[in-house]
């Protein structure tokens, strides 16, 4: 059983920049891909971003893509995702999760991962 414990959510004016830590704990494999994903108010989750269980991939919603930075995975028992150049639009409930996804076109999908975090909220005011 993996533990998945996000922090680093808060808020922040438009412009403004946070990073988000998901300490990842239990379980046998480090061969998990590790996602994060954000729920607005009124809407459903969605994906951000994702990287491969060995460091070496990545993959950006397009919404995010060139602001975001996702880091760690593998080895590492801790994923962050650096956020710059927010907008009001990230507002939202960031989650991390963990999978053994077995194909890249699954790692946008909720379904495709096994564990998830708590969440932790983002709020950027404009």
């Amino acid at each position: 059983q993996v533990q998945l414990i996000e922090s680093g959510g808060g808020s922040v004016q438009a412009g403004g920049s946070l990073r988000l830590s998901c300490a990842a704990s239990g379980g046998t494999s480090t061969r998990y891909d590790m996602g994060w994903f954000r729920q607005a108010p009124g809407k459903e989750r969605e994906f951000v971003a994702v990287i491969w269980w060995t460091g070496g991939g990545r993959y950006y919603a397009d919404s995010v893509e060139g602001r975001f930075t996702v880091s760690g995975g593998g080895a590492k028992n801790t994923v962050v995702l650096q956020m710059n150049s927010l907008n009001p639009e990230d507002t939202a409930v960031y989650y991390c999760a963990a999978g053994l996804v077995p194909r890249n076109d699954l790692l946008v999908m909720e379904r495709a991962y096994d564990y998830w975090g708590q969440g932790t909220q983002v709020t950027v005011s404009s």
